[in-house]
Parts: structure tokens; C-alpha cells; sequence
């Protein structure tokens, strides 16, 4: 199927910040911080995306913008593994967005409402985090921190092969990391590298009746690089400013590659954390983009609210 021989839908499958089956442009400063071992915490977050969406020639679309409205519910709890600090977080998202764009000529609109791919990340410090108790981690002090994680998207989104616009991408995603941080005084830096890898979509926008057939898509690795430099106000007051860069993705279908969905991106933003109480906390975060070759040019705002405790929860106090 050649996108250019038919008046498609929307192409925007492409240019979600999510539907590369990856969070590449995702900005998350102090990801490999250290917590006591059987900490939980559940996360509440609010994601608001509005911006521009580029295809490069890729497809015959024009002027295409998104307005995309993201709750995600996440859980995270801390566990000795081997004597090193490291964590389990499970995600799940949910999506509901306004998509308009001109395709040859003809205006389009489309709304979506549903279920995101949820995936499960799991990330263990090699050097300067060893598992600790609430006690020992009471008099412990952050110097260079070297840790590894991988996340695990998997195909549970919800998804339609007859239609081109969905939240799930139908394949599973991989994302193995290493991660840097330092602490100077007041001062964080965290530095992230990654590879995203990707199973095929045996299902790409068929069934329909502009492709009565099977349509199979590939999407090359992506890598990805994130830096961040944060500065504690006091105890969890901190800001951050924050950038990322990632390239590659090249997307094939049935095996013909398509050199213009190549990605070469950068986002840049900025993150404040506040404490409320002994156990909750709101995160906010503003992003941008710096430079976008090919995919959603958005900007982004998200609040989180996050509820910490050591244990089992308790049924009262705050």
C-alpha cells in the first residue's frame, strides 16, 4: 500500500508522542534516584498536549494539529534486588484526543477515547545505590549514582486494524537504558541513554476499503538521550530544566521502506516538585519542542499527584 495512491484518513499513527511505542520524547529528571527498600508510591498524572504535526512529505497531509487530553495511573514499589536498590513501576494510560489535518485537499477531524499500551518498567542501581532500610537510608548521601533499566510496552491499547488512527500500536516495544546521576551539594545531574526496539505490526490499517488486504509495518530502533540539571530548594522542593534528543524509526510497510519517517528530534522543558505532606507530593512539568524533523510538535503540560508510604498503607493519617 502506498500511502500517496489514496485519500487515507489521517496519518497520525506516526506522530503521537506515544505511537512510536515510545515515550522518546518523554523528560523524566531524577528516573534512577535512590528510595528505602518496601517503599510503594501511586502516581495520579495529568498530561495536556497540544501542537502541530509534521510528516516531512511523508504522506500528502497539511496542516494536521492534535489536542490530546492523558491521564495515566502508575504504581512503583522499591525491592532488594541482589543487595542493589532497584524498582518496578506498572503504567497505565488513557487517552482522549482531537485530531484535524487537510489530506489532498479535503478537511478531516477525528476523535479518539480509550486505553493506551500499558507497560511495566523495572530499574536496579549498579554502583552507589545499595538496598537500604528507612533507617540506614536516613544517613546515606548521594554522590555517583550508575544505574540500568528496561521498559516493556505491551500490545494492550486499544486498537482496530481497519482504522489508521489508534492509541495501541499492536506490536510490543523494549527500551533497555543506562543511567548517570551526580549530586554536587544542591545541585543533581542526571544523563540517560537508550535504544528503543521494536516487534511488527502484523495489522497496519487493513481490512478497509482502501486496503482489503494484510498490511505489515516495521519500525527501525530509535535512540534516544535525555540530560537533566536540577537544583534542591530544601528536602523534595526541587526544579529542574530539562532536554532530550532522539533519531532514527524508520517505518516499512511490507517490507518497502519509508526513508522520510525517519525522526531526528529534541524536546526541551522544565519539571518543579513539591512536597504537600509527610507523604504526598505534586510534580509539574512544561515541555516543548526544540527542533522536530518528523512526528507531533507539541507542547506539553502535566501534573502529577503522588502518594508515598513504607509498607502496607495505612487507613488513616495523611
Amino acid at each position: 500500500m502506498n500511502p500517496r495512491s489514496c485519500p487515507l484518513y489521517l496519518v497520525f499513527l506516526m506522530a503521537l508522542p506515544w505511537t512510536s511505542g515510545t515515550d522518546a520524547q518523554g523528560l523524566a529528571p531524577r528516573a534512577y534516584v535512590v528510595t528505602p527498600t518496601k517503599t510503594n508510591a501511586v502516581v495520579l498524572t495529568y498530561s495536556y498536549f497540544k501542537g502541530s504535526l509534521l510528516f516531512d512529505g511523508a504522506v500528502p497531509i497539511s496542516g494536521a494539529t492534535a489536542k490530546i487530553n492523558l491521564p495515566v495511573f502508575s504504581y512503583y514499589h522499591t525491592v532488594n534486588f541482589f543487595g542493589r536498590t532497584s524498582n518496578i513501576t506498572f503504567v497505565l494510560p488513557y487517552g482522549v484526543g482531537d485530531f484535524k489535518g487537510t489530506v489532498m485537499e479535503a478537511p478531516k477531524y477525528a476523535y479518539r477515547s480509550g486505553l493506551l499500551d500499558s507497560y511495566v518498567r523495572f530499574s536496579v542501581n549498579l554502583i552507589g545505590g545499595p538496598a537500604m532500610t528507612p533507617a540506614k537510608f536516613q544517613t546515606w548521601q548521594q554522590k555517583v549514582l550508575l544505574g540500568a533499566s528496561l521498559k516493556v510496552v505491551a500490545p494492550s491499547g486499544q486498537y482496530d486494524p481497519t482504522r489508521l488512527i489508534n492509541w495501541g500500536n499492536n506490536r510490543w516495544a523494549f527500551k533497555p537504558e543506562l543511567g548517570y546521576s551526580q549530586r554536587w551539594g544542591h545541585w543533581v545531574l542526571d544523563a540517560y541513554g537508550a535504544m528503543w526496539f521494536f516487534t511488527a505490526n502484523p495489522e497496519f490499517f487493513s481490512y478497509n476499503q482502501y486496503n482489503p488486504g494484510l498490511t505489515r509495518q516495521t519500525e527501525q530502533p530509535i535512540g534516544a538521550f535525555e540530560g537533566h540539571l536540577s537544583y534542591d530548594i530544601r528536602e523534595r522542593l526541587w526544579i529542574s530544566l530539562d532536554g532530550n534528543f532522539w533519531f532514527g524509526g524508520k517505518t516499512s510497510l511490507n517490507g518497502v521502506q519509508n526513508n522520510l519517517t525517519e525522526q531526528k528530534s529534541s524536546r526541551v522543558g522544565a519539571t518543579a516538585s513539591v512536597p504537600l505532606t509527610r507523604h504526598q507530593s505534586i510534580k509539574a512539568s512544561y515541555s516543548n519542542g526544540a527542533y522536530i524533523s518528523y512526528g507531533g510538535n507539541y507542547q506539553n503540560l502535566s501534573v502529577a499527584w503522588q502518594y508515598t508510604w513504607s509498607g502496607w498503607p495505612k487507613l488513616y493519617g495523611n
